[in-house]
């Protein structure tokens, strides 16, 4: 199909349009040129002098970004390459949203991350935490945002457990966002109270088999991440046991230094203190290999107990329907903050191991099969928030 003018009568103006098979162009008779040799641009084919090229407003299944130059003028075609509506990307602020409390991990990753982003990009990038409501409130609201890349979500296990812990959530866990990228994986430490004269993993699975029903453990409330890390392991043991659930960590660790409550499974940043301090034992960390921040204590695949592994996760989603070339970039630029050696020590300070590895894809596979795991041990547990 030839291009053509097309002459349009708006209020008191004439606006003319160049329609061609793909692209539609609109703008006002002052912008048009004087007749000069046709020049070709993609698709499009129209008399005008560079120089005298307005902005144009580009609709339709193209989209266009045009360049022109002065020196140009009469000598050659102006230069206009197909791109994104997003080819600027960012051009304003971008939102990390936090479903979690300053100082949390996630917070704390967001954080790192936005340093590195807004260093990219010369753009802010504002970190939200909206905690509350076991992450509901902040995950909703990551569901909900407009996918333009301009908002993201730092999230972890909470966002699937809260999801399966409720019969109507307010979002989907897995359906509303796609993976951008798997930002960092926490250790998780068996840690027991003193009062149980136990030295070794091997020794307290021992003792833990022959006392069926006796033992209790502690978590950080019904359905919390460390409520069905705790389950993960008790399974693995294949015992009984009474889950004793604390509002605050400082009185869950008060409670197993007087013996009360026996055993937890923690993150390594939460335990570190008590252990350190030697109110508390670790006896191994819930992973395949050993962790940097405790050579000593043996992984818990080391006792021949696989099924018991268990870490958390963080990493930035964004809503479904983000573009993927946004998706691609934001992907690409973590990784280059994630390989910088400042932040994976950082990173370690915190007993967290960050991922640069992954890919966008494979974020939202680990999500997957977390989803299911622990949709499995909610259902067979009947567990429900409170």
């Amino acid at each position: 199909m030839e291009d053509r003018f097309i002459s349009k009568s708006i209020g008191t103006h004439h606006h003319f349009d160049i329609t061609g098979t793909h692209n539609r162009f609109r703008f006002p008779p002052a912008a048009l040129p004087a007749p000069a040799p046709r020049v070709i641009v993609g698709s499009l084919r129209w008399r005008m002098v560079a120089s005298q090229i307005p902005r144009l407003i580009v609709t339709g299944t193209l989209q266009v970004a045009m360049c022109v130059s002065a020196a140009l003028l009469g000598v050659a075609p102006c230069v206009a390459g197909p791109s994104s509506a997003f080819a600027d990307y960012p051009v304003r602020p971008i939102r990390i949203v936090v479903a979690s409390s300053p100082g949390t991990a996630d917070d704390f990753f967001a954080r790192s991350l936005g340093d590195e982003l807004q260093a990219f990009y010369g753009q802010r990038v504002v970190i939200e935490n909206r905690s509350g409501a076991g992450g509901l409130i902040g995950n909703a609201l990551v569901s909900r945002a407009n996918a333009d890349g301009y908002t993201l979500g730092m999230v972890g296990v909470t966002r699937i457990i809260t999801e399966l812990l409720r019969e109507e959530p307010p979002y989907r866990a897995l359906a509303d966002i796609v993976g951008v990228a798997h930002v960092a994986s926490i250790t998780n430490v068996l840690v027991v109270t003193r009062a149980i004269p136990v030295r070794t993993p091997r020794r307290f699975v021992s003792y833990a088999r022959v006392r069926v029903g006796e033992l209790n453990y502690a978590s950080l409330g019904t359905g919390s991440a460390s409520h069905l890390a705790g389950e993960v392991f008790t399974r693995a043991l294949g015992i009984d046991a009474v889950h004793v659930p604390f509002t605050r960590l400082t009185d869950a660790f008060v409670e197993m230094g007087l013996g009360g409550v026996h055993y937890a499974v923690l993150t390594l940043p939460a335990v570190m203190g008590p252990v350190s301090e030697g109110r508390l034992r670790a006896l191994a960390v819930m992973t395949r290999q050993r962790s940097p921040a405790l050579p000593g204590v043996p992984a818990i695949a080391e006792v021949g107990l696989p099924e018991a592994q268990i870490d958390r996760w963080s990493g930035i989603v964004a809503p479904r329907g983000t573009p993927r070339r946004i998706v691609e970039q934001l992907h690409g630029d973590i990784v280059r903050g994630l390989r910088k050696a400042a932040l994976r020590r950082r990173f370690v300070s915190q007993g967290a191991e960050s991922m640069p590895e992954s890919t966008p894809d494979g974020f939202m596979r680990l999500m997957q099969e977390e989803y299911l795991r622990y949709e499995a041990i909610i259902r067979e547990g009947g567990i429900r928030a409170e």
